[in-house]
């Protein structure tokens, strides 16, 4: 008897290692059937036309709050989708990271940061109006990045990062697929995203580090081809007939945004190798920001019209720009462009003790046409999150746990 149980919690335990079986994403797309609206179950059932994808984790404590996970998906997840501003996650946590291994003195995440060209089409900033010392910095960057996807902020540390050190650390902690490409905001040739800006720092007018201009010699593996859409716009605003060829641009997998979120919020349930070199100073930084709605900061004042309170949290609120409790806080980072919507969240409820991730991304682009800045976010994008999160919500509520979550960590 004994031996069996062992064995029967062997197999279970070596499931749930392996990744996700058959049997538990059916569970998940059955679950979300069951609960949805009309809308819902046509998207659910469609998915080449949605290009659905879904990531559901629950997390269990044991008596010693250490958290213990069982995730579910929903198919065909890590096809690939324009990741967007997700990308902006690991491109924060990189430059934090960059920081501790530099080991200069009195360099930190608010020394001052002015950017300097060296190449084609590099931008100069030496001021940042929005902060309060009107000065840039990594912690300021930071700040808009998870408050509003900022993605000036974005290019200021994806060059700070390089696009070497980038790709080649995500790689090094087994984000094998992962893969940032280039800037945002302004078109750039594979050659100028490839080199990055000469940069200062600076406390009060002392000069604390400088860094060169670099230039990226890393080998992307980049497939044949990957083609979305009917027809696409280019740069110029040409139409051309034909879908457009994503290949050469940034990828970052659903199952990898998760886990990149897991190992932030939850660095101690992953081997030390796996985790990012960041200080308890880092984490709350990155608690404080990921969580905070526009009308929290002083510095960016953001106006409550175009940066309302649900801006950047797609899962409950954004349709409708609705308001959320107290209560409830999501630490995400989500992403939209070109008819994709991704949002990578963990969701806590302080007054019934509620925790879990999901992760998602749906693709709303009736046309066909690719980068022409007529999607169907409102109408079918945001209440896709509100909906898929509410039903995850209610269930969590109702499962049963035995041991509360001690979430003082988040609050």
């Amino acid at each position: 008897m004994y031996r069996f149980l062992w064995l029967l919690l062997f197999m279970i335990g070596s499931s749930l290692s392996k990744g996700y079986s058959q049997q538990e994403n059916d569970w998940l797309l059955s679950m979300l059937r069951e609960k949805a609206s009309p809308q819902l179950k046509e998207i659910l059932s469609k998915p080449d036309e949605y290009r659905v994808q879904v990531v559901y984790t629950q997390i269990d404590r044991d008596k010693r709050n250490k958290p213990h996970f069982t995730s579910y998906k929903l198919t065909p997840v890590d096809h690939y989708f324009y990741p967007a501003s997700t990308v902006k996650l690991p491109t924060a946590l990189l430059a934090l990271e960059k920081l501790h291994q530099l080991n200069v003195k009195g360099l930190n995440m608010y020394s001052s940061m002015l950017t300097d060209s060296g190449f084609s089409r590099q931008l100069k900033i030496s001021q940042d109006l929005s902060s309060d010392s009107k000065k840039p910095s990594v912690a300021h960057y930071l700040k808009k990045i998870f408050i509003v996807s900022d993605n000036d902020a974005y290019n200021r540390l994806y060059e700070f990062n390089g696009q070497q050190f980038l790709n080649e650390r995500l790689w090094a902690l087994g984000f094998k697929n992962t893969r940032i490409t280039h800037r945002f905001q302004y078109p750039l040739t594979e050659e100028e995203n490839r080199h990055t800006n000469p940069i200062r720092f600076y406390n009060a007018d002392q000069l604390v580090y400088e860094q060169k201009g670099e230039y990226s010699n890393v080998k992307f593996n980049y497939p044949n081809s990957i083609l979305v859409g009917e027809k696409h716009m280019d740069n110029d605003d040409k139409l051309w007939d034909g879908p457009m060829d994503f290949s050469r641009k940034n990828n970052f997998p659903l199952t990898e945004q998760q886990d990149m979120l897991r190992r932030v919020l939850f660095p101690e349930s992953v081997p030390r190798h796996k985790r990012f070199k960041l200080k308890e100073e880092d984490y709350a930084l990155l608690y404080k920001y990921m969580s905070m709605h526009p009308a929290e900061s002083d510095y960016p004042k953001y106006d409550p019209k175009e940066f309302f309170e649900s801006y950047a949290k797609f899962f409950f609120y954004r349709a409708g720009k609705q308001k959320k409790p107290d209560y409830i806080k999501i630490f995400n980072k989500a992403g939209w462009s070109h008819g994709f919507l991704t949002d990578n969240a963990y969701i806590i409820d302080l007054k019934n003790n509620v925790e879990f991730l999901v992760s998602a991304t749906i693709y709303v682009n009736s046309d066909g046409v690719i980068n022409d800045n007529k999607y169907e976010y409102e109408e079918k994008g945001y209440p896709f999150f509100k909906e898929v999160g509410e039903i995850l919500y209610h269930h969590e509520l109702a499962r049963k746990r035995y041991h509360d979550p001690d979430l003082k960590r988040f609050e």
